[in-house]
């Protein structure tokens, strides 16, 4: 397992000349330096819940918990009939008075508010916490509050800039080319919206998943400290682990796929292809490879005069929408 890239504080359009095309996480140390909430954060932990209720707009939002036993793991049910954990409702002011309880305790529940919206929980927040690099992705800012917990390795359909604001994160990154590897759980039963690996990346079985060797082959991680913030791509999987008593951290998902994107894609696959014969798989994989994945596939009907293209021609709105009327008639038809 190696680090994941590094680089100073960039902005958005070196970001977008040099490092997004690539496609791989970068780590930019000391990109948010300056957010006062990270300022209030080395003075105590205390003070950066006192600066983030300074803006709680008392909404309730999902607070998740699991029991002692778990260790902050938060996972299915060893049955895999439910979770490991439950949901609560919680304004933020609320969690931070909990969390100041619990810090010094040495076995404490796991809990944290995970992906909280940040204009309607802390109006205001963003603005005095500016990042410019994402002011032209039209990102909503998000919030995660909790105490030493893990989310499970999973991937996003979006790409997502993450900034520690207080504590530390370790995060664990696998290619989407590791997915194999990775054991994948129920696609439509989750725990938070996104497939998880079956695998705990802090105490993998390797006797259960042989095949994770060979992810960790292609492993990547980066430990972030306050100010620090990570890029990951659409569909790079990821483990995160907060390792202090109290934790902040800011994310901002954005390019996000529409109406599903390309997993409902698959989804859909599964049922219409996957269980067809051998030969009848492989004549959809040469139509899949020269409409869909081959370097030629957006000009596969340039042979075409424009207003006969259909749903095969160039990407466009009108395009779009043919496409979408397209699947919803033969969908209603079936």
């Amino acid at each position: 397992m190696r680090a994941v890239e590094e680089i100073g504080p960039v902005d958005a359009g070196v970001f977008e000349r040099e490092f997004r095309p690539a496609h791989n996480p970068v780590v930019m140390r000391g990109l948010a330096h300056d957010w006062p909430v990270i300022v209030a954060g080395r003075e105590s932990a205390g003070k950066a819940l006192d600066y983030v209720e300074a803006f709680d707009s008392g909404q309730p939002t999902d607070i998740m918990l699991a029991p002692q036993s778990e260790k902050g793991r938060f996972f299915y049910s060893p049955d895999m009939r439910g979770f490991n954990f439950r949901r609560e409702k919680l304004s933020l002011t609320g969690l931070a008075q909990h969390l100041r309880e619990i810090a010094d305790s040495a076995d404490p529940i796991g809990i944290y508010a995970g992906a909280t919206a940040i204009d309607t929980h802390l109006p205001g927040f963003a603005q005095a916490n500016p990042l410019p690099l994402v002011s032209h992705t039209h990102a909503i800012p998000r919030i995660w509050l909790g105490n030493a917990t893990q989310v499970a390795t999973h991937f996003d359909l979006s790409d997502n800039f993450a900034v520690v604001a207080l504590g530390k994160r370790r995060f664990t990154l696998f290619p989407p080319e590791a997915t194999k590897a990775l054991y994948v759980g129920p696609l439509n039963v989750t725990l938070a919206g996104q497939p998880v690996s079956m695998v705990d990346p802090l105490n993998p079985d390797l006797e259960t998943y042989p095949r994770y060797a060979k992810a960790l082959e292609q492993a990547q991680f980066a430990d972030l400290e306050p100010g620090d913030a990570i890029y990951i791509p659409t569909l790079w999987w990821h483990h995160v682990q907060a390792q202090a008593p109290i934790n902040i951290l800011v994310n901002y998902w954005h390019n996000d796929a529409t109406r599903g994107g390309g997993f409902l894609a698959l989804v859909h696959a599964m049922l219409s292809i996957r269980d067809l014969p051998l030969e009848q798989r492989k004549a959809w994989r040469a139509w899949f490879d020269h409409f869909v994945f081959g370097e030629e596939a957006p000009d596969a009907a340039a042979h075409l005069p424009p207003h006969a293209q259909g749903v095969n021609g160039p990407a466009s709105p009108s395009r779009d929408e043919q496409i979408r009327r397209f699947v919803l008639q033969v969908l209603s038809s079936n």
